[in-house]
């Protein structure tokens, strides 16, 4: 998971400069150096270190973007751009290793690189497990989710529930609040994270730094669409990887190697507390991944049902993501490419998390300060300092040139978390709603309409802009972290149950729906309501809030949804033979797909009618594509274009077939290890 990472919340000092006073209060602790209340091999103001940044590495970052923009031109020209299954699915040729580092680049936003750094510094390497749940996903999207979408023919997953189920309510909620969570949820949370960065390290205005990345990565989305997201991610992730790299084998330099982080780490304690308070002391279970299951910060109970859950949401049901595995020459590659992005998840234990717990442990006063006044002074923000934790260790370790190398990693970062989101919510807004209100679009409009809703993304992201600068950056992320812990379980509930329970019908799944959604909401706002106290203050709050824990609540939240939808499908009429057909798991033919899509099952009795009249040239059938599917015309049925509803094959080769399983069990095994290493 991307969005829920950051335990504490994080500073707004990206946001809101403030200058340090010329003197610190007189009742300030002195370190050994005598700098009052700062580390003593700090500069002495955390954004006064932007200072230091030299012309090498800006012909690094200049190199870096002039290398962006190549590779983004090259790819464009590969595919075909001007058909919908060229543009929005990359041709459906993509092999596996560009779409698993695109998996990898796209979960792996500036907000990922400053939260884990962050939490990894506040409360250790627990963390990790969002990112190593990750690998059980992905293996199932790739085993389970996708021979599904592929012989149910969609390019979004709000049309397969469309098809899955009947009706137009259930896929317009799933699009409006899947394009919703892109907007306010995704974007903000890379804009805030990549401007927190950038801002402080290149000392660059903070609308000319985001505007800039926001014009190169809106280019080659609108102008190569997804083959040109894809190739640039794959750049992307390189880059980060080597970056991430060298910073990491510097900061375990300066402290002695890997054996003496936890004793450092637990020594860390900034000079300045709060009395009669625990907060400042690191956490003594710092080294461990399970947690206490009631008082722990991330308790093991959450960190394995909870976040599965959350999990399966973002990685099986997410447009950005499924998007990409669909894009898959053939399932053999769909599977290499999970593999791939599963062992990627892995690495940022090493080079984000551990680097975080680094930063705390060389720099206490300022990335571990607990009084408000000391943090506010420190980076602009009373709730703490935790996320300053990862610019500050390149800031301070990284020397010219290399500096520039980890500001083009944090660019990478964001800018390929942008491109697939801009990417997707284009496809989801193109095919999901236009073609409701306009079913005889042409393939040149939805081309266009997919390229202007990409501008608007861009529009809206600065824009956005502002109302960051004036939001509480500790409420920013509760927010982040609320929206998705409270909307995404009954939408996983509602997809595993479309999978695996042929019997669930549009009845169960609509209300199942319904349910969890006022549920989630109500919690999230008795959360809003009742904010967390800061440190040494009493907590006031509901025991609702107090003692269930996110993930917890998860938990209860998908259950309930189930609960609901089961019920409700066993008192109504169950789905027909027809409406199962290729669109559950023990419903598909994979040897051979149904070339037939019937319309109810993407539309209502009503635009059945209106489809057949208004309509009545287009042909019966073009190979694999349905006339009822709404993607097909007759100048789309070019051999040299497939339409975009064509349905693949699940077929595979024995041997890549029994490759992928055998790729797919050491995966397991080396992650069950250091599962079992860490706990």
């Amino acid at each position: 998971m991307r969005l829920m990472i950051n335990v504490a919340p994080p500073p707004s000092c990206a946001l809101r400069l403030l200058p340090l006073p010329s003197s610190f209060p007189a009742n300030w602790p002195r370190s050994p150096s005598g700098a009052a209340g700062m580390d003593s091999n700090s500069t002495g103001s955390f954004f006064n270190l932007a200072q230091s940044f030299s012309v090498s590495d800006v012909i690094v970052i200049g190199a870096y973007f002039l290398l962006n923009v190549a590779v983004g031109i090259w790819s464009s020209c590969r595919v075909s751009r001007n058909t919908l299954n060229g543009y929005f699915l990359a041709g459906r040729d993509m092999a596996w290793w560009p779409i698993g580092a695109s998996l990898f680049a796209s979960s792996e936003g500036s907000g990922l690189f400053i939260g884990l750094a962050g939490t990894g510094a506040a409360g250790g390497i627990a963390v990790a497990g969002f990112e190593w749940n990750a690998t059980y996903v992905l293996l199932a999207l790739a085993w389970v989710f996708v021979p599904v979408y592929v012989t149910s023919g969609i390019v979004t997953m709000p049309e397969y529930l469309g098809r899955r189920f009947g009706g137009e309510r259930i896929r317009m909620y799933l699009s409006a609040l899947s394009l919703m969570l892109s907007v306010f949820t995704k974007i903000s949370t890379d804009l805030y994270s990549g401007a927190l960065f950038i801002q402080v390290c290149l000392g660059w205005n903070l609308y000319l730094s985001t505007v800039l990345m926001l014009v190169v990565t809106a280019l080659y989305t609108i102008a190569g669409g997804l083959a040109a997201v894809i190739y640039t991610d794959t750049l992307q992730t390189f880059i980060m990887i080597i970056g991430a790299i060298i910073l990491t084998i510097t900061a375990f330099n300066k402290i002695g190697g890997y054996n003496n982080l936890e004793g450092i780490y637990l020594k860390a304690i900034p000079s300045q507390i709060i009395p009669n308070a625990t907060c400042h002391l690191p956490r003594a279970d710092a080294m461990h991944l399970f947690r206490d299951p009631v008082a722990g910060d991330l308790p093991w109970p959450g960190m394995t049902l909870g976040l599965t859950i959350l999990a399966t949401w973002y990685w099986c049901t997410d447009q950005v993501i499924v998007q990409r595995s669909l894009s898959a020459k053939n399932l053999s590659h769909a599977k290499g490419a999970s593999i791939l992005a599963s062992y990627l998840k892995m690495l940022p234990m090493i080079f984000i998390i551990l680097p975080g717990m680094i930063s705390r442990a060389l720099y206490p006063d300022s990335v571990g300060c607990v009084d408000p006044e000391v943090c506010k002074m420190v980076c602009g923000a009373e709730v703490g300092c935790s996320n300053i934790a990862f610019p500050k260790l390149v800031i301070e370790l990284m020397p010219s040139g290399l500096r520039g190398l980890m500001i083009a990693v944090m660019m990478a970062a964001l800018m390929s978390s942008l491109t697939s989101i801009f990417n997707s919510s284009s496809t989801l807004f193109t095919i999901d709603i236009w073609r409701k209100y306009r079913r005889r679009a042409s393939e040149k409009e939805l081309l266009l309409v997919g390229r202007i809703v990409t501008v608007i993304l861009v529009i809206i992201s600065v824009v956005w802009i502002p109302i960051l600068q004036s939001a509480n950056s500790g409420q920013l992320y509760v927010y982040i972290q609320s929206v998705t812990s409270y909307l995404a379980p009954p939408v996983t509930s509602i997809f595993v149950l479309a999978v695996f329970w042929r019997r669930t019908n549009e009845m169960g799944a609509f209300w199942g729906l319904m349910v969890g959604l006022v549920v989630g909401l109500t919690r999230m706002i008795i959360e809003f309501a009742y904010p967390p106290p800061r440190c040494g203050v009493y907590d006031p709050r509901p025991s609702v809030l107090r003692n269930v824990h996110y993930l917890h609540f998860a938990i209860i939240l998908c259950l309930l949804t189930g609960v609901v939808v089961v019920v409700i499908s066993l008192l109504t009429d169950p789905p027909t033979e027809e409406q199962v057909k290729n669109l559950t798991w023990w419903t598909l033919k994979p040897d051979k797909p149904d070339p037939e899509i019937p319309l109810q099952k993407v539309s209502t009795l009503q635009d059945h009618t209106d489809q057949r009249t208004d309509d009545d040239t287009a042909p019966e059938h073009h190979g694999k594509c349905s006339r009822g599917a709404g993607f097909c015309s007759p100048r789309e049925n070019r051999p040299t274009t497939p339409p975009l509803c064509s349905i693949a094959t699940t077929r595979e080769t024995p041997f890549w077939s029994r490759f992928c399983c055998a790729n797919a069990i050491l995966l397991m095994c080396v992650n069950i290890f250091l599962y079992a290493y860490f706990a």
